[in-house]
């Protein structure tokens, strides 16, 4: 294959992600001069129209963000809201939340995993392709999520885009015989989730490092999930313990900005390039995994939680992934077992001028919102910070990076076909949504 002059590679439906957007890729000789993420999806306004809207309003709208992780939108929103409206969500009712969140965290991640990645590593186009030489585990797979979506549906009402939730806790709260059956399927997704861990354990990863920060929530006794205050690890730091700030003061750390090749938002933690998602809940919480959770992530070889492990290969974050669902099933477990009906569905949130804070753990990472609230209730400004805009100069650098070390290691000559692969991959492994920033459709490669 002649590779002289300008070289472009389109690949027309780059599938296995959500939303819409293109990467470029441009080689001189054997380096990587430049890569660019462009996210082309058309801005979708949501803290535009959140303005003037009434402040129980936020978690119906935001939930549509985003098909996959609706749950995280509406948890962040309520907290931001009855945040400015000065009310605490708890008991009862905050662990019927943190319930309906691991309904999400098992669905979501199962569907990454199996749907998404896991045909990445095992040299099939598609999980239907996996499907007819390893159908065992593909049934696996959509047991597991099944098991997920009925917690959401149970709670939430359906689904997706859940109906239930509202400020200040739910419409209605199930009975306690109602989540019975509910603790039977989880008995059995718990074991389809710790041979989930082992089969993804087994894959074959490139040798691959990031040098990111890591930014996550910290709820010390607990793995962050719905609750905790914003911490960072440095990575290239020889103290690796979590330095951790107040919420309120997120967007003096976190800095949004625009490049002109995305419709989606960027963003620097402290004027440095950071990472949120799995990686980073791992290394800030991985101390307070449930202890079989913690043994799996063992076994896998992804070291010692409890002792500060940090995993910094993100073709592993599929195994980190998979913990994260062993871990969510036995919360699950956890809350269904003391589970008693509160009096009340939901506690009364009356508005007042203020301005207020929610962050919660999204499958792919930290999620963030602010928003102003008039006498009335009136949403005079919204701020929503996704985990995939915060992760988009990550993904980039790391498919430069992963593109880099296959050049190194085998020339120019390594073919087009060969490099678009790898760096879908590379993308895959942060599971961006894409909808939530703003399918990946075109990789162009630009040799000269």
């Amino acid at each position: 294959m002649n590779h002289r002059g300008t070289r472009v590679l389109r690949l027309d439906a780059l599938a296995r992600v959500e939303g819409e957007a293109s990467l470029h890729l441009r080689l001189e000789g054997d380096t990587v001069a430049e890569t660019r993420l462009r996210i082309y999806e058309p801005p979708r306004f949501f803290e535009a129209f959140l303005a003037g809207r009434g402040h129980t309003e936020p978690p119906d709208i935001t939930a549509r963000i985003c098909g996959i992780c609706p749950v995280a939108y509406q948890m962040s929103a309520c907290r931001a809201i009855e945040d400015a409206c000065g009310v605490t969500v708890d008991g009862p009712l905050a662990d019927l939340r943190r319930l309906l969140y691991c309904g999400e965290w098992i669905e979501s991640h199962t569907l990454h995993v199996y749907l998404l990645h896991a045909p990445d590593f095992l040299g099939r186009a598609d999980v239907v392709e996996l499907a007819r030489d390893q159908r065992a585990a593909v049934e696996r797979g959509l047991r597991l999520k099944q098991a997920g979506n009925a917690i959401v549906e149970q709670l939430g009402g359906r689904p997706i885009h859940p109906v239930n939730v509202r400020i200040g806790g739910f419409y209605r709260t199930p009975a306690p015989d109602e989540l019975r059956p509910l603790a039977e399927r989880l008995r059995q997704a718990r074991d389809d989730a710790l041979e989930t861990v082992r089969w993804v354990a087994a894959f074959d990863f490139p040798d691959a490092t990031c040098d990111h920060d890591l930014l996550a929530l910290r709820d010390p006794g607990r793995y962050a999930v719905d609750t905790g205050t914003p911490a960072v690890v440095a990575i290239d730091g020889d103290d690796r313990a979590p330095q951790v700030f107040p919420l309120p003061e997120f967007e003096q750390h976190v800095r949004e900005g625009q490049v002109p090749h995305s419709t989606a938002r960027t963003a620097t933690l402290d004027g440095r390039r950071h990472l949120t998602g799995p990686l980073a809940r791992y290394a800030i919480n991985g101390r307070w995994l449930h202890p079989v959770a913690a043994e799996a992530a063992r076994d896998a070889g992804l070291g010692d939680p409890w002792t500060g492990a940090v995993c910094d290969n993100p073709f592993r974050s599929i195994v980190v992934r998979a913990v994260e669902v062993v871990q969510a099933v036995e919360e699950a477990l956890r809350i269904i077992d003391g589970y008693e009906r509160p009096p009340w569905p939901a506690v009364e949130v009356p508005p007042r001028r203020g301005v207020g804070f929610g962050a919660t753990e999204a499958p792919r990472g930290l999620l963030y919102h602010r928003y102003a609230l008039a006498e009335d209730g009136t949403l005079t400004e919204a701020r929503i910070v996704p985990p995939t805009a915060q992760n988009q100069t990550a993904i980039e650098a790391d498919v430069r990076r992963a593109v880099q070390a296959r050049l190194d290691t085998a020339g120019p000559a390594v073919d087009d076909e060969e490099l678009a692969h790898l760096c879908e991959r590379a993308i895959r492994n942060h599971d961006p949504c894409i909808s939530c920033a703003a399918h990946f459709l075109d990789v162009t490669v630009e040799r000269r």
